[in-house]
């Protein structure tokens, strides 16, 4: 956690740069193993400095609130969440919850309302499919995507055919009002060559 936390802010600090614009990471790690002993399933961690004689809570002090745009120090420093999955034996009751549900038993129930999850089964139930259905669902996905694609095409060359057919059409009424080609091409928006063939 502590390399992975560490990487992030590294590849975040382009070279020259201050200190002070060092990204704020939050690291979430599933774990899927024991680490440490505890009863919850998910855990907290920030940084907090306290006085080794007075026990008092360093802060930050005005000016440098100011310029790192935060208030309590721990807002500077990473925060991680560890999710202990095996830990986990309750019923859903919040959106966190019914992640959780899904990581340790792979299933979405249709009553979860957590963002994201219910495109999560569908994506789901497509990885679990034996590799020649996906295949074959990715193909016709594929199929889908190109007729749309046709319609589009096609709706569209035809609405502007249309559109050109139609000023064509006011221009020649307007040449046989005796205007001159120029003058009905100019207020039909057409290239005058047109009315000429």
């Amino acid at each position: 956690m502590l390399y992975g936390t560490s990487r992030v802010i590294t590849e975040h600090q382009n070279e020259g740069e201050a200190y002070a614009t060092l990204v704020k990471v939050i690291s979430v790690n599933i774990l899927f193993f024991d680490l440490g002993h505890g009863t919850d399933y998910i855990y907290h961690g920030t940084t907090t400095f306290k006085g080794v004689h007075d026990h008092d809570k360093l802060a930050l002090n005005i000016r440098q609130q100011k310029q790192f745009g935060k208030s309590p120090i721990n807002h500077i420093y990473p925060e991680y969440y560890l999710i202990r999955i095996n830990n986990f034996n309750r019923v859903a009751t919040t959106s966190l919850d019914e992640w959780i549900y899904f990581l340790k038993n792979e299933e979405i129930k249709d009553e979860f309302k957590a963002k994201g999850i219910q495109k999560a089964k569908q994506s789901f139930s497509l990885m679990s499919m034996p590799e020649e259905e996906q295949l074959a669902y990715a193909r016709y996905q594929d199929d889908l995507r190109y007729e749309a694609s046709l319609i589009e095409s096609n709706y569209g060359l035809g609405r502007m055919e249309g559109k050109e057919e139609g000023k064509l059409e006011v221009a020649k009424r307007l040449v046989e009002t005796e205007m001159s080609a120029e003058e009905a091409a100019a207020i039909a928006g057409i290239d005058a060559e047109l009315l000429r063939h």
